[in-house]
């Protein structure tokens, strides 16, 4: 600490005490600020918000898919079909499981033939589509609890064949073959979120 005059200086400081006994800002120290707050300025408002409206998807992949059928099913302990419906970004997704084994409470197991409904987004990478969702009822609302899964749906396919109306693809989970038919085609009409 300098006691210069009246002044009393604390070096390396960015206040000082002046004469009158106020407290005074050091030039260096304020300059600093002065670039911060304009720095942070800055990137607040060069920040734009992204409309809230779902994104377009893939072309090729809008419509209603159905899995008529599954490979060999009969020498199979369980299966599933898939029926998918795919819109813009989003889909949904009905799932009909086949079982000769019982997994669940005998009140959940209704005869070995159940269904299950997921929705969410869903992304490509290469020859990867990869599906981001919920479990939910067969309304597609929020499933809390009750029989078979809740929660998250998360699943991975290799797209093995996109021709003629059809789309064949490989679960990257279980190696399972899912051949899927094009029962009618979708526009991409996006909705907001």
């Amino acid at each position: 600490m300098k006691v210069q005059g009246s002044k009393l200086k604390v070096q390396g400081s960015a206040f000082h005490v002046g004469a009158s006994g106020g407290l005074l800002l050091n030039k260096k120290f304020l300059g600093r600020l002065c670039l911060i707050l304009l720095t942070l300025n800055f990137l607040i408002c060069s920040c734009t918000r992204l409309p809230n409206i779902q994104g377009k998807g893939e072309t090729f992949f809008q419509g209603v898919w159905n899995q008529d059928s599954v490979a060999n099913s009969s020498a199979l302990l369980n299966y599933t079909r898939h029926h998918f419906k795919i819109t813009c970004d989003s889909f949904y997704v009905e799932l009909i499981t086949v079982s000769k084994v019982n997994y669940y409470a005998d009140t959940c197991f209704n005869n070995g033939i159940w269904k299950e409904y997921a929705k969410g987004t869903y992304s490509l990478s290469g020859d990867t589509l990869m599906l981001t969702g919920t479990f939910t009822k067969a309304n597609y609302k929020q499933k809390i609890s009750g029989c078979y899964r809740v929660g998250q749906y998360i699943n991975s396919f290799k797209i093995r064949d996109t021709a003629n109306h059809k789309l064949v693809l490989e679960n990257l989970n279980d190696q399972a073959v899912i051949e899927l038919k094009l029962k009618q085609r979708l526009n991409c009409v996006p909705k907001e979120l």
